[in-house]
């Protein structure tokens, strides 16, 4: 391993990001009062154009008169394309109370996009005197966002997550499927006449994750838009997670239950981590840098894979 020590992201709970349109107030007390980890009100793709000063308002108020609980409190502002985003942030900045806790940044597309909104962030909490530090979200969600993904990771220290926002990722590759996220109907492989199902999404999550784990950011799947499918969430929530990501937006109160149920890790596999760690430490008491755990061997590594579950487990009953 390289002698440059991979940061730790952020420590939070973060199975689950719950997405609801700012314009749509009547349903944050609900939210507040979901099981989601993470609350992202919307002032984006959600919000029609005509809509997007009274959604600001809205936010900004419920921010301050909503209980929130401990949940990681989002706002998901437009894009830097539009003529929106800077009122957005100076808004935010300058009425919401310091209760929100980061802004979603959508359609990056290198750093120069943090290092524009993080410039104007730190301006107003300076004037303003907010002893909070925003913290950042970033979207990939674009060619060119995946082709600089790495440099993004790395271009604030305000960033505590990305995730893949896979709609407008497929419209800006050119892919030939109107689904979000999941596997689709042309992408597959086959063989004597069989069908099998691949995921098309794979390689940039891959890319996600490896850009997320070298600058300690948390990765996060987005969108599976057909909430009507439990068991296309699952699987696709069931690959984020094994590729390492943490959570996944929920676009429907029903898809919350699903992604708690898959990000938090079972009891089964909790105790058999820490099983893995007593036979590691009974093997370095005997001085061996491996030993045998139920018919496989087991070493270092696996002391690391075993502590990133137990960790996990132990963050979210905390």
């Amino acid at each position: 391993m390289s002698f440059r020590i991979q940061p730790a992201p952020v420590a939070r709970p973060n199975r689950c990001q719950l997405f609801g349109p700012g314009s749509r107030p009547a349903i944050f007390e609900k939210m507040a009062a979901s099981a989601a980890d993470v609350i992202n009100l919307d002032l984006e793709d959600s919000v029609a154009p005509s809509d997007k000063d009274s959604a600001r308002a809205n936010v900004i108020q419920a921010i301050g008169d909503i209980d929130w609980g401990t949940k990681t409190l989002s706002v998901r502002i437009n894009g830097l394309d539009t003529p929106y985003w800077y009122r957005d942030v100076v808004d935010l900045m300058e009425q919401a109370p310091e209760r929100l806790d980061q802004i979603m940044i959508p359609k990056v597309g290198c750093a120069a996009d943090l290092y524009a909104v993080d410039a104007l962030v730190t301006a107003i909490e300076r004037a303003k005197g907010r002893t909070k530090t925003l913290a950042f979200e970033v979207i990939i969600e674009s060619a060119a966002g995946i082709s600089h993904v790495e440099e993004i990771a790395a271009a604030s220290p305000r960033l505590q997550a990305m995730s893949l926002g896979a709609a407008d990722f497929a419209a800006s590759m050119g892919m030939a499927t109107t689904g979000i996220g999941g596997t689709q109907e042309n992408y597959y492989m086959a063989r004597e006449g069989a069908k099998f199902w691949s995921d098309p999404w794979h390689w940039a999550q891959a890319a996600i994750v490896a850009a997320c784990r070298t600058h300690g950011v948390l990765p996060v799947d987005g969108p599976f838009g057909d909430f009507s499918d439990d068991e296309g969430f699952r699987a696709q929530a069931l690959r984020s997670a094994t590729l390492g990501m943490v959570g996944k937006w929920a676009i429907h109160p029903k898809q919350v239950t699903l992604a708690n149920e898959i990000f938090t890790p079972s009891e089964a596999a909790v105790s058999e981590a820490r099983e893995i760690l007593a036979a590691m430490d009974a093997a370095k008491a005997k001085g061996e840098g491996a030993t045998v755990y139920k018919g496989r061997l087991v070493d270092i590594a696996s002391i690391k894979q075993a502590e990133v579950i137990v960790r996990q487990s132990e963050m979210i009953a905390g």
